[in-house]
């Protein structure tokens, strides 16, 4: 019988874990979710992060901000303050702090705690906390959902495979909107809401992205041409990027290195990590 060995977290790994002393026991606590104090702790960090985008959420209500103003504005501080504490422990745990501050989880830390001190000089800043809600992501982490994590480093390598061609595709979707809508300037004019060539823009990206405010109506039957035209073409034109990154995806996983993972019966390796049973003997992990 084997021991299911723990999966490393890329980033940790980055990082680097203290060798010894009080850093490595912070860092057991803060960074590793598979030890009673560190799961207690990703537990209570996940409720203050609810607890703060609710506080966020009752500012925003004027008859509840008005009447319960200064608890609100109290508990908003509290919390940031708490994760500003949380963030200073994060950095002073790893061995490459520099390197956790640049990361995704760092960048979005950073971002939660700023507008608040933005806030003292910007009046109004502190609505930007709602990126809070972005700190729940690791909550993959402590559920140990580590094959989503897995696709979600798949899905973000494959957007940025695909930008060039995302990038083309979006060019081309620009010289189309702005060419309908100026042909649209020209044949409604002024007289029917078109007032300027970016008016008519707006309206074709609005038409193209089959959103149809319905603030603008073509009102000539070359102008109903032309937008029907248009919202046909943006059927099409909306399932291009969803073609092109599935099939970067699709190429990735078939790039994807097998997994070393050995039956302990057969000595077969190549068992993907959810694997209960052997793919060739069928013995039992």
């Amino acid at each position: 019988m084997t021991t299911k060995q723990r999966p490393i977290d890329p980033l940790q790994q980055r990082l680097g874990k203290p060798a010894d002393g009080w850093r490595a026991s912070l860092y057991a606590i803060i960074f590793e979710s598979d030890t009673p104090t560190g799961r207690a702790f990703d537990l209570a960090l996940i409720g203050a992060i609810l607890l703060s985008v609710l506080v966020i959420v009752l500012t925003s209500v004027q008859p509840i901000a008005a009447r319960y103003g200064d608890w609100l504005h109290a508990a908003e501080w509290f919390f940031t303050i708490l994760f500003t504490i949380e963030y200073m422990a994060r950095c002073l745990c790893v061995q490459r702090p520099v390197m956790y501050a640049r990361s995704f989880f760092g960048i979005i830390d950073i971002m939660s705690i700023l507008p608040s001190y933005v806030s003292l000089f910007i009046p109004g800043a502190h609505v930007i906390m709602g990126v809070r809600i972005l700190r729940l992501l690791r909550i993959f982490r402590i559920l140990k959902l580590t094959l989503y994590i897995e696709e979600y480093g798949m899905l973000g390598e494959a957007l940025m495979a695909s930008r060039r061609k995302i990038f083309i595709f979006l060019s081309v979707v620009f010289l189309i909107v702005f060419l309908l809508g100026t042909v649209m300037y020209v044949v409604e004019g002024p007289e029917h809401g078109y007032t300027s060539i970016p008016t008519a823009v707006y309206w074709a990206i609005s038409t193209m992205t089959t959103v149809g405010f319905g603030d603008l109506v073509p009102k000539t039957d070359i102008g109903r041409t032309i937008a029907s035209f248009m919202m046909l073409l943006g059927w099409g034109i909306l399932a291009v990027p969803t073609g092109i990154i599935s099939s970067e995806i699709s190429h990735r996983r078939g790039q994807r290195p097998l997994s070393q993972r050995v039956c302990p019966a057969c000595l077969t390796i190549g068992h993907e990590p959810d694997a209960h049973y052997c793919k060739d003997c069928g013995a039992k992990f």
